[in-house]
């Protein structure tokens, strides 16, 4: 973006939340004249930093939605949201992206008597809004560690119909195919300001009638909003990749998203390489929402996350972590969807 231009509608952020909005809307009316601007580049935030998990969960707490709507609302909502799963794969396959996706199971395993508890209730609770066993389901010990050999492992709450995915390319594969619909996304571009009709960056500024914020964890550093999310910070090692035999001891041949039962809870993926990425809160928030120091993570963090995985599968042991990272992601104060 070079001076100043003239839009019906400006995207303010490159992460999913504005490439999502651009593909739609774009599709919906090709009429409108889209911008998207972007401080970095497309996917730099958490969008391209996550865990993989591709499984239309619900945020926080049903009960609060359903005081503010329905009860039939909420399970609208909770439907709409599963069904995101076969369209981000549909969409997927239509513009040729290739983000290691796999359909598979998310299972939340619970490996102390609290979190078996835990991670019953949580079954039960989801089959009180209705969710059939199609969906959801609770595993034994045995049937666990057949899957995934999780030391000390009691059993596991089950999420079905989810996948696993490479965020990093969905998301790049994302902004090509927003592009080739004529969506032109200016990278290096940073927000200064947004006001009514007008948005202030470092190269010019974009008047538009209709602008979406979709900045998430970096909301806090555009002037006004500085106090609006809460800049809460994630964490992800990933090991070297595994030789067959040590796949044999431990399992996971089909791909699960894995995470567990505990309050501070992790979340893992097997990749498409043959390592495991295993993810978790580590710092979760730097004094002044500051944000990621661009991915740079604290070694404690790198060896916390170290020790949750070697705890749940003290099979990796001797594994070497080849990468690390650190991300932000936006969340409201009552972490419900605004």
């Amino acid at each position: 973006m070079q001076g100043d231009i003239v839009a019906d509608v400006c995207i303010v952020g490159a992460g999913y939340t504005g490439l999502w909005t651009a593909y739609y809307l774009k599709q919906a009316a090709p009429h409108l004249n889209i911008v998207i601007v972007e401080k970095e580049f497309a996917g730099f935030g958490a969008s391209g930093r996550n865990g993989g998990w591709l499984s239309g969960g619900f945020s926080w707490s049903r009960e609060k939605y359903e005081k503010a709507t329905s009860r039939a609302g909420v399970i609208a909502m909770q439907a709409a949201m599963t069904g995101t799963v076969n369209e981000i794969i549909s969409v997927a396959e239509t513009e040729g992206i290739d983000a290691d996706i796999r359909r598979t199971d998310e299972l939340l395993v619970a490996t102390n008597e609290a979190q078996e508890q835990r991670a019953k209730a949580m079954y039960a609770h989801a089959r009180s809004w209705e969710l059939t066993d199609e969906r959801v389901g609770y595993i034994d010990a045995a049937e666990m560690r057949q899957r995934i050999a999780v030391d000390n492992a009691r059993g596991a709450f089950v999420i079905r119909k989810v996948a696993r995915v490479q965020p990093a390319k969905l998301v790049q594969g994302l902004a090509r195919a927003v592009e080739r619909l004529g969506v032109p996304i200016y990278e290096q571009t940073t927000v200064l300001s947004i006001e009514k009709g007008k948005v202030a960056t470092s190269r010019g500024v974009v008047r538009a009638e209709k602008i979406v914020r979709a900045t998430e964890g970096f909301t806090a550093g555009i002037a006004g909003h500085e106090r609006l999310w809460l800049a809460l910070n994630s964490a992800i090692v990933v090991t070297e990749p595994l030789s067959d035999k040590l796949w044999g001891e431990i399992g996971w041949y089909g791909y699960e998203v894995l995470g567990d039962a505990a309050h501070t809870y992790c979340y893992a993926q097997r990749t498409r390489e043959g390592r495991i990425a295993m993810g978790g809160r580590g710092v979760p928030y730097r004094f002044g929402s500051k944000t990621d120091v661009r991915g740079v993570t604290q070694q404690a963090t790198i060896d916390k996350l170290h020790k949750i995985l070697t705890t749940l599968l003290p099979q990796t042991k001797g594994l070497k972590l080849d990468h690390a990272w650190c991300g932000t992601l936006g969340v409201p104060r009552d972490w419900c969807t605004t």
